[in-house]
């Protein structure tokens, strides 16, 4: 195993045996670590939260939902950013409390039937014996806070999340060998925030503002064992169209990574952070202040926003600052279609195209066109 390549989540199958022997069997050898691709209700990220934990919660009030089909039958999909969940905390709770601790979430029982089938795979052959299974949760502040539309239940709802999630991952490390388990935190909204105040008032309060971010990770990543792995994904968002917004350089997602790093008092083993199109150098200059230590970064690169030649240039632009690193796609890519679709081609004919393919044959070539650039 290389481990050149990162997968940062989501895959668009239904079942985590699909997940493995389509992508992980093709993928396997460039990688260090597996996820089960976050089917069924992990595949719309956060709004499964908002779906399975949040709404009925009784010291939560559900304000709105994703709005009916057009036959008027219940979603919770959302459509964007503008169709989720909101809640507020009910009047007179102070701190909203999550019961049933290790499995409230749901992430434990999900990884633990992963884990069974990722084991069994490896024993076929299918799996290479080395990989680790990469479990993918979001931070507290991703997992909750854009559902509280006002700041000031943003206060109440903070500590009760992250004591389940600590719970969560304690139940995760009891039941999965730590040997073979790498926990990645999901850092979209965090990234959000950080890149807010850094246009609105500069790098010092963007810096103070990932602190304030990653005060969970400070609560629960020392206490993820050494034998573990651990990392950490930015991203710029997906749910209203990858990307969901578009900053001028790196230096929100260094300023989170560094933030994330600081806080995790332990080894960090990979950091990944997304590119959109420009292989500028004034977009990758902000990789020269990543405190990255001695995790492995990995860029986000594998994306349909290059201009011809795009993805090369990238990686050489970034090289400039980072020495060596591994590539990825900018986000899951969990909501694309699976199934064969159409598009026009410039002729305006129309093809067929199988999405799932040629995210597995870009992730390869990507590996090829990585491996060039090393080489200089």
């Amino acid at each position: 195993m290389t481990g050149d390549i990162l997968l940062v989540g989501s895959v668009p199958l239904d079942t985590v045996e699909q997940v493995f022997r389509t992508v992980g069997r093709p993928l396997g050898p460039f990688l260090a670590y597996m996820p089960d691709g976050e089917v069924g209700d992990r595949r719309y990220w956060i709004d499964g939260i908002a779906y399975r934990v949040l709404n009925g919660h009784p010291e939560i009030e559900t304000l709105g939902r994703p709005a009916p089909d057009q036959n008027g039958v219940e979603q919770w999909r959302p459509q964007g950013i503008h169709d989720q969940f909101r809640f507020r905390v009910k009047p007179g709770v102070e701190t909203v409390r999550f019961g049933d601790p290790g499995w409230r979430l749901g992430y434990t029982k999900d990884a633990v039937n992963s884990y069974f089938v990722f084991r069994q795979l490896k024993k076929e052959g299918v799996l290479p014996a080395a990989l680790r299974l990469q479990v993918c949760l979001p931070l507290t502040n991703s997992a909750v806070t854009l559902f509280f539309p006002d700041p000031a239940d943003h206060v109440r709802i903070v500590p009760g999340f992250t004591a389940a999630l600590r719970a969560e991952v304690a139940k995760i490390i009891e039941l999965i060998a730590p040997a073979e388990l790498a926990i990645q935190w999901d850092l979209a909204v965090e990234n959000r925030y950080v890149e807010a105040a850094l246009e609105r008032d500069g790098i010092d309060a963007a810096k103070r503002e990932a602190e304030r971010l990653m005060a969970p990770a400070r609560e629960i990543s020392p206490r993820i064992p050494e034998a573990a792995a651990l990392g950490y994904h930015s991203c710029f968002g997906t749910l209203d169209g990858w990307p969901s917004r578009q900053p001028r350089d790196l230096t929100g997602s260094v300023i989170l990574l560094n933030a994330a790093v600081a806080a995790s008092g332990r080894r960090v083993d990979f950091l990944h952070l997304p590119t959109l199109g420009s292989a500028e150098d004034a977009f990758f200059a902000p990789l020269g202040d990543l405190q990255a230590g001695s995790a492995r970064v990995y860029l986000g690169a594998i994306h349909h926003m290059h201009a011809p030649g795009g993805l090369q240039r990238q990686l050489r632009a970034a090289r400039k600052y980072l020495p060596r690193f591994g590539i990825a796609a900018p986000c899951g890519f969990g909501r694309v279609p699976e199934r064969p679709g159409r598009f026009l081609t410039e002729k305006g004919s129309e093809v067929p195209r199988n999405y799932l393919e040629i995210i597995l044959r870009d992730h390869l070539a990507a590996v090829e066109q990585l491996r060039d650039v090393m080489k200089d």
